[in-house]
């Protein structure tokens, strides 16, 4: 039986980089277009740094099956949009009952989740502190800091990702904002709404669970 062959990558905390992966993607500010509330602030952002790099990430994949772990590290800078934190995409396993786990590693974050029916969770983490990421939470990465946000993840291979889900919902439930404190607070996004039974119903069967 040939066995795969154990890998050794290197992470900087400095470039926030996995280094020896085989994966590496970009995400400007153009490509965020439609996440944050503040339109006009955006477009101020966009006159400058348009193609700007808002997040990146590097990752190894040993292969396809659940028994494979993708790793990496995602690189995400700091900012507002107004008063809204710098945030990922966010989305929902394709496979909704893969896990994820996210360990910061330099910088201050947040970790927000949302489940198929609306409720919320937000964990803010520092520097060595890990997340566990539940199967079936939609999921997004917040930087609440002033440096990069350097953050290591893994999760089963076949796990694939669902962006759209968060746009059909007129975004998750709510925004992380600054709080005039130096801190943040969870504000009601206004054109986020719920997702129907049968999207729910559709989210838990194709994961092969009745809902």
């Amino acid at each position: 039986m040939n066995f795969t062959e154990p890998r050794l990558c290197t992470i900087s905390v400095t470039t926030g980089m996995l280094e020896n992966g085989d994966g590496h993607y970009r995400k400007s500010y153009r490509d965020l277009d439609g996440l944050y509330a503040d339109r006009a602030a955006f477009e101020s952002i966009l006159a400058d740094r348009a193609d700007d790099i808002a997040y990146e990430v590097t990752s190894y994949t040993p292969g396809g099956k659940t028994s494979d772990m993708i790793l990496g590290v995602t690189r995400m800078a700091p900012g507002k949009v107004g008063r809204e934190y710098f945030l990922t995409r966010g989305h929902i396993h394709a496979n909704g009952d893969r896990p994820e786990i996210y360990q910061t590693l330099s910088g201050r974050g947040i970790m927000q989740m949302e489940s198929p029916d609306g409720e919320v969770r937000l964990v803010e983490m520092g520097p060595q502190q890990v997340c566990y990421v539940p199967p079936f939470w939609i999921h997004r990465s917040v930087n609440i800091g002033d440096e990069d946000l350097v953050m290591f993840f893994s999760y089963p291979a076949d796990s694939g990702q669902d962006y759209s889900i968060i746009a059909r919902s007129g975004g998750m439930r709510v925004r992380i904002m600054d709080d005039g404190k130096g801190g943040w607070v969870a504000e009601d996004n206004t054109a986020w709404r719920n997702r129907s039974p049968e999207d729910v119903r559709a989210i838990l069967e194709n994961a092969g669970v009745a809902a």
